[in-house]
């Protein structure tokens, strides 16, 4: 088994938190911290890591020049995207989270299911994208 833990750098790991497990109804590993956390599916598979900008921690352990100094989120070269099971549900909470909406629904061109993306709290692309498995024969 291989699994991918992307992790971002955010300004509030809380608040982003709250904001990612509001738009993929996930759930988080550690509540109320505020350094790191990790957004997981309803099986405990992590789905996403935040880091608050800066050193790991007080002892500021790590030097992962990535996660030390905020930059432009728009021009990083990352894109978030998430394939759901629940695409329309995913779409009415990103519109009640208030995100900055880069792209209504619309069929993908790569994959042909509804997508849409939006702007997370940091500025990041966010991709939501209809799962495969729904609709399938």
């Amino acid at each position: 088994m291989k699994r991918v833990w992307p992790i971002i750098a955010v300004a509030s790991v809380p608040a982003s938190a709250k904001w990612y497990m509001t738009l993929l109804g996930a759930q988080q590993t550690h509540p109320g911290r505020t350094t790191f956390d990790q957004i997981v599916d309803e099986d405990g598979t992590v789905v996403l890591c935040l880091h608050h900008w800066g050193p790991a921690g007080a002892s500021g352990t790590h030097q992962w020049r990535t996660l030390l100094n905020p930059g432009s989120s728009d021009e990083n070269g990352l894109l978030l995207w998430f394939v759901v099971d629940d695409f329309a549900q995913a779409w009415q909470r990103a519109k009640r989270l208030g995100a900055a909406i880069e792209e209504e629904p619309n069929t993908d061109n790569g994959t042909g299911k509804p997508a849409f993306v939006i702007r997370d709290l940091d500025g990041y692309h966010v991709a939501v994208n209809e799962s495969w498995a729904v609709g399938a024969v």
